[in-house]
């Protein structure tokens, strides 16, 4: 897990596949096996009190957005209201954080 964006407004984690070692049954070798099926997103609305947790195509779209964002440095602005449109989605409230 590694926080990509803290503001008063959102905060933005990425969830990240971890590996696992698991050992062969004849107890002779080990391999490296994922924990989670694949790499998320969660974007919490700290305004609203609701979280979104994108996976698959949705985090795939969403980590294009960050290397883009990456190659040309946004302003803050410019990254609310990416994650405002996003945020739109969210239906879960935040439980614990």
């Amino acid at each position: 897990m590694q926080m990509l964006y803290d503001s008063e407004s959102f905060v933005v984690v990425h969830m990240q596949t971890a590996m696992a070692p698991e050992e062969q049954p004849d107890g002779a070798s080990r391999r490296e096996l994922p924990r989670m099926p694949r790499h998320g997103f969660e974007i919490v609305d700290k305004r609203n009190g609701k979280e979104l947790y994108l996976d698959g195509s949705w985090a795939e779209l969403f980590q294009e957005q960050i290397v883009a964002w990456q190659k040309n440095t946004p302003t803050q602005e410019e990254v609310e209201d990416t994650l405002e449109r996003y945020a739109e989605l969210a239906q879960n409230p935040v439980v614990m954080h």
